[in-house]
């Protein structure tokens, strides 16, 4: 990340709730979102709503902490092709799995410059997909706004930028505050980190992983929210244009927020 000297940007860790990390050892970046507060300070409900990294690595030795944790619904983001690449989540009993892919360029058709803002190029990234993968986005938030469908856990490839958007946009939509979404999207660079150092170990000659691929910058999530409400009004006017309807915006925040005081 560039300079900062006004400290807007920095992660706020008070704003980080450390039991969101679950275990699930086949995954890097697996982790509860709830547990920030909402609209009326009524605490994102816990065991709702999960975000994770590819969940092709889960085996069936993965498959009773899997159980434990109670998954109804799994939303892949991935596109099609990297599905048929690397596989999906294991088919477990009474697991419904759903592929939505949020249409959008690839990324290797515009590079990142090295000594260009890092935050700048994700947050125009970010804003792209949103523009192109609007559909996708809104059916994903939509299958989460239905209680029947949770608890729901949301992956990508690595969980930060796709993941990372659909639980910025869910998690503004229930009134929590963008420090505190950003510093969610901000934890994925410990994901990352451990993702890496797995590529590194599985191949010995060495890989090489474009830094935007690594990185989760707060900066970029928040540079991505101000311009999207800017564009749109708000989270719930950009998500009403992707098709998400009142109703279920409402359902949202009845089923993920709890009682003030409760978790």
């Amino acid at each position: 990340m560039g300079s900062d000297p006004t400290g807007r940007y920095r992660v706020n860790v008070d704003a980080i709730d450390d039991n969101r990390q679950t275990s699930l050892p086949a995954t890097f970046n697996f982790r509860d979102v709830g547990g920030c507060l909402g609209h009326g300070d009524r605490p994102v409900r816990r065991g709702r709503l999960f975000r994770s990294d590819s969940l092709h690595r889960l085996t069936e030795q993965d498959r009773d902490a899997f159980v434990a944790i109670g998954i109804r619904t799994v939303i892949d983001l991935r596109r099609p092709t990297e599905v048929q690449r690397d596989g999906r989540v294991p088919a477990y009993q009474g697991l419904t799995y759903h592929n939505i892919h949020p249409e959008h360029d690839d990324w290797a058709g515009v590079p990142h410059d090295e000594g260009a803002s890092l935050a700048r190029y994700l947050a125009d990234r970010y804003a792209d997909l949103a523009q192109t993968g609007t559909a996708g986005l809104g059916e994903a938030v939509g299958l989460i706004a239905d209680s029947a469908n949770a608890p729901v856990v949301v992956h990508c490839v690595a969980g930060k930028d796709r993941t990372g958007i659909v639980c910025a946009l869910t998690l503004a939509v229930l009134g929590v505050d963008d420090a505190q979404i950003t510093a969610d999207y901000a934890l994925s660079s410990e994901g990352s980190a451990r993702y890496s150092a797995w590529l590194v170990a599985i191949n010995p000659d060495g890989v090489d992983v474009p830094a935007p691929f690594l990185a989760s910058p707060a900066e970029a999530m928040q540079l991505f929210l101000d311009e999207l409400r800017e564009g749109h009004g708000s989270v719930e006017a950009y998500l009403r244009h992707a098709g998400v309807t009142d109703e279920q915006l409402a359902a949202l925040r009845d089923h993920l927020l709890a009682e003030p005081g409760g978790a």
